[in-house]
């Protein structure tokens, strides 16, 4: 899930800004085909399957790509066929997509959901994003920490002279995620330092993702990530724990998304930010 590293401006209220801040975080949560939108998520083999819902056939080749085939005849209508289509076109025989590791899958339209061809490593999956999901729907916000000055500190940003290639766990079991690491951000909470490995941010600056004591408790057991802007010309950086938010996979079980790298844990509580969600999805 992309978050945008942001500042506040001088003088302005903390809370006002994070409000408004968190405020159009939820509203993208929302969207019609976002993470709250997840229904289902089958992992593709060599061998042409269907799958419940979805119209066609669907397999994993073995030279990086995944084919799916409709048929229709003179005896039956090709209502199936037009249930799916690839950027408007309509999918009537077999055609060819190509995901990329790692990134936002190929959309494939369906009536009104979409599914998202996905590759992880040399493994490939269907996403099915339907608007009525019931984590979508009943979807109320999410908790959080009240906003605290106290966890806003400035911090040192020290690049690595070389990026780092590194291989992290996945909350779906045998998966592995595959990112470069660019340096370590140190900066002290109650006066402990702390010491984190920071990836590229989506958006520009940096991404710290972590766990700390309140992981499994109070938030998402999977860590948390916080994005921070550039670094200033000296390292500096400021790390704004009021504004760590969750991964996809605390909201729903369809999301394939890395756990944090090794070592990345912050040594005191860190009450701020999002805490866990409730999951419909779970109790209905």
């Amino acid at each position: 899930m992309t978050t945008t590293p942001t500042t506040t401006a001088q003088g302005a209220d903390p809370v006002e800004t994070w409000t408004a801040w968190h405020t159009e975080r939820e509203a993208l949560l929302r969207e019609p085909h976002g993470w709250l939108s997840l229904t289902g998520l089958h992992w593709l083999t060599s061998t042409a399957a269907t799958y419940p819902d979805l119209p066609g056939s669907w397999r994993a080749t073995d030279d990086g790509g995944v084919e799916i085939t409709t048929e229709t005849t003179t005896e039956t209508t090709t209502a199936a066929a037009d249930e799916l289509e690839i950027d408007g076109v309509t999918v009537d025989g077999t055609v060819r997509i190509e995901p990329k590791d790692g990134q936002p899958g190929v959309l494939v339209t369906v009536g009104a959901r979409r599914v998202e061809v996905i590759r992880r490593t040399d493994s490939y999956a269907l996403r099915v994003r339907d608007p009525q999901a019931i984590t979508r729907t009943a979807f109320d916000g999410v908790p959080s920490y009240p906003v605290e000055a106290r966890w806003v500190v400035t911090g040192r940003y020290e690049p690595y002279p070389t990026p780092s290639p590194i291989t992290v766990d996945a909350v779906v079991e045998g998966l592995h995620h595959y990112f470069t690491a660019v340096g370590e951000v140190h900066f002290d909470i109650d006066g402990q330092q702390q010491t984190l490995v920071a990836l590229p941010g989506k958006q520009g600056g940096l991404s710290l993702h972590f766990r700390d004591a309140t992981s499994g408790q109070e938030t998402y057991g999977g860590g948390r990530i916080l994005a921070v802007g550039d670094p200033a010309e000296d390292g500096t950086v400021v790390v704004d724990l009021n504004r760590t938010v969750n991964l996809p996979c605390a909201f729903t079980a369809f999301a394939t998304c890395p756990l944090p790298p090794e070592g990345n844990t912050v040594t005191v509580p860190v009450a701020a930010g999002e805490r866990t969600p409730p999951r419909p999805d779970l109790t209905s």
